[in-house]
């Protein structure tokens, strides 16, 4: 297993351990150190808002600097800062905003973890004779039969194999995540116990970058057009007006501001028309499906399956695995078929297929 609970020591190896100021990845690198590794902390910065009202990225502010860098001292390791914010904004932050003006509802901790937390990184770590990059993330990765594997961590209420099923073999090979094996609390105790003063950090569930509400970043970034919202189960009777298609996504309820008559969900769009439609039961069987067309799907074993597999499959984020039959179109479009119907599956979210605890890739929902 590589976890820090299975990892020999081993002084020869030189490890770049990506630092945000937080409980996480602070303990990470000072287990890592206790191991006899060669660690060095990196800190990124990447791209904020112009807005001068703004928060700050929370992924690289001054006061997580401040943190990282108290972190690197008490534990003995120099700490560099890298400039990721040009390369963040072009793959994380315009790609989000492109795939909300389709129509589509993204995930940009997938994107970010694959093209610049971790992707890059790795790149950057190896140009400077680095053998590892390693991060804070809840997840075990192991070597089998030749392979290494992605597994669910032991804390499940905070495991985060679902934004990770984007990389390759050789990736996985670079790749150190010592929180594995612990469960959040047992990360807290740690940090108290060696006495890195960040035990008590708050942690955030947001998206790093946005400043201030979602709706109000995607106002000020697209070009947005009112229109009419449509009630499917009262004849397709116009009940109110939209503020612009991007603000909403399928099964919402939250936002869609129809005064008295509510709540009402969002069961669909016509980006032709315009017009946003809604139900006003959450259990609606038009919010229900029992298939999905998967793109752009990745297998980390490295080579597409060629026929139908049975496993379990995630819809987004914090949803319960659920299953499913997976069968090839082409090498990287897959259809997926559900046991029983799942509410509110929604394009452009990553739906990840599971064996039990293993990842075994990803893709894009169409």
């Amino acid at each position: 297993m590589v976890s820090i609970k299975n990892i020999k020591k081993n002084k020869k190896k030189k490890v770049l351990v990506g630092m945000s100021g937080g409980v996480d990845s602070s303990v990470a690198a000072k287990l890592l150190v206790d191991l006899g590794y060669e660690v060095a902390g990196v800190f990124l910065n990447f791209w904020k808002d112009d807005n001068p009202r703004a928060n700050e990225n929370r992924c690289c502010s001054l006061e997580s600097l401040l943190d990282a860098k108290k972190v690197a001292a008490k534990i003995g390791i120099p700490l560099y800062t890298l400039d990721f914010s040009q390369p963040f904004k072009e793959q994380v932050v315009d790609n989000f905003l492109h795939e909300y003006a389709a129509g589509r509802t993204p995930n940009p901790c997938v994107v970010c973890n694959k093209q610049i937390k971790i992707g890059k990184l790795i790149k950057t770590a190896q140009a400077l004779g680095f053998d590892y990059v390693a991060t804070g993330h809840y997840i075990n990765l192991q070597k089998k039969n030749g392979f290494f594997q992605l597994l669910r961590a032991k804390d499940q209420t905070k495991d985060q194999s679902y934004f990770l099923y984007t990389f390759t073999q050789d990736e996985l090979s670079h790749l150190l995540f010592p929180l594995g094996k612990y469960k959040k609390s047992e990360v807290r105790k740690l940090a108290a116990k060696y006495q890195l003063g960040v035990e008590s950090k708050a942690e955030s569930q947001d998206i790093c970058f946005l400043s201030g509400s979602h709706n109000n970043f995607l106002k000020k970034y697209l070009k947005l057009e009112g229109g009419e919202i449509v009630s499917v189960d009262e004849d397709n009777k116009v009940i109110g007006h939209h503020q612009g298609l991007p603000l909403y996504t399928i099964g919402q309820r939250r936002g869609i501001e129809i005064g008295g008559t509510g709540p009402y969900y969002v069961s669909g769009f016509d980006y032709k028309k315009n017009i946003l439609y809604v139900v006003k039961t959450w259990n609606q069987s038009i919010l229900y499906k029992d298939n999905l067309i998967a793109l752009n799907v990745n297998w980390l074993k490295g080579t597409p399956i060629k026929r139908k597999i049975i496993c379990e499959a995630m819809i987004r984020y914090g949803h319960r695995a659920e299953k499913c039959e997976v069968i090839p179109q082409t090498s990287k479009k897959y259809l997926v078929k559900f046991q029983k119907p799942q509410r509110a599956i929604t394009p452009g979210q990553s739906v990840v297929f599971y064996n039990k605890d293993q990842v075994l890739g990803g893709g894009i929902i169409k």
